[in-house]
Formats: C-alpha cells, sequence, structure tokens
C-alpha cells in the first residue's frame, strides 16, 4: 500500500477560519478536476488566529501536486 502524505496550507488572522474553510472548497474541485486517488481534505482552526486547510495524496502525486499548490508544509498522514 502506497504510503499517504498530509499537504498543509496555514493561514493567520483574523479572518483564518474562514479563508481556510474557502480553501478548501478549492482542494476539492483540484481534487475532482486532476482525478485523484483519494479525497480526503480538511480545516482545522488551531487558535482564534491561525487555521489550516490540508489534503491527503499518495507518495506517487505529492509532486505534481506540491509543484501545483505550493503547500506550506507536509506530513506522513495516518488514518
Amino acid at each position: 500500500m502506497e504510503r499517504k502524505l498530509k499537504l498543509i496550507w496555514d493561514f493567520r488572522g483574523p479572518a483564518a477560519s474562514k479563508t481556510a474553510t474557502h480553501h478548501e472548497i478549492h482542494l476539492k474541485e483540484y481534487i475532482t478536476l486532476e482525478k485523484l486517488s483519494t479525497n480526503i481534505t480538511g480545516h482545522q482552526d488551531i487558535n482564534e488566529m491561525h487555521s489550516i486547510a490540508f489534503m491527503v495524496v499518495t507518495d506517487s502525486e505529492m509532486k505534481t501536486v506540491r509543484d501545483a499548490l505550493k503547500p506550506h508544509r507536509g506530513q506522513l498522514f495516518e488514518e
């Protein structure tokens, strides 16, 4: 089974939560357009001034998605 990676975008400031929520919509659209093998996305409020949006990709898809969408960071995804 191929390893899965969580690509993360950080948003900061008073509008961080709304921005992360909206960014997730675009991540879902990208997954559909590019027919990626996983469709795991989400957003999370870290605190009132920091939120993240994320998507999960396979190891083989990571470089293409990373180069196209420029995430701020990534980590191994554990279900």
